[in-house]
């Protein structure tokens, strides 16, 4: 577990998800405003299991508030072969560090794991985002419908040994 603070100001802490988290992280996917009109399709359905979470390595970031912690954001690192499956801030938080600080885990994550290199299939509102902290373009993924319905940019974080 890790504790850092960030331009919120209140410490933001980075903790494994719990399979008691699968129904917040749902609702912060599928309330998501990056995938309102044409993309309201990708997510509307969408589940985050308890399954899921099991099977991967899966983090949120959660900040304290009155009500006790509320998780702000959250990203699920696959090892094989190696992706950023999902990265999403919830609205409220975007635009204060949250996400900068769950690549940056996700980073040390990744290296901890023995990775060089994780691919990322980006959401197009999302690739300034990417771009932003330091993942390089390497191609496009294709429309691919019914599910897909246009193209997304292809990104890879590589990562240094230490």
């Amino acid at each position: 577990m890790s504790s850092r603070t960030s331009r919120i100001s209140r410490p933001i802490t980075i903790r494994r998800a719990v399979a008691r988290d699968a129904k917040r992280l749902t609702r912060l996917v599928r309330g998501s405003s990056a995938y309102e009109g044409q993309y309201a399709g990708a997510v509307a359905g969408y589940r985050v299991g308890p399954d899921y979470i099991e099977a991967h390595r899966v983090f949120v970031a959660v900040g304290a508030d009155e009500q006790g912690n509320r998780v702000l954001g959250f990203y699920s690192l696959v090892l094989a072969p190696p992706e950023l499956d999902l990265l999403f801030v919830a609205d409220e938080a975007q635009g204060r560090g949250i996400g900068r600080l769950l690549v940056a885990h996700m980073r040390s994550e990744a290296r901890a794991a023995g990775l060089d290199r994780v691919k990322v299939v980006s959401h197009p509102p999302a690739e300034d985002f990417y771009h932003r902290v330091g993942a390089v373009r390497i191609g496009t993924a294709l429309a691919n419908p019914p599910a897909v319905l246009w193209d997304r940019p292809e990104f890879e974080f590589r990562i240094p040994a230490e």
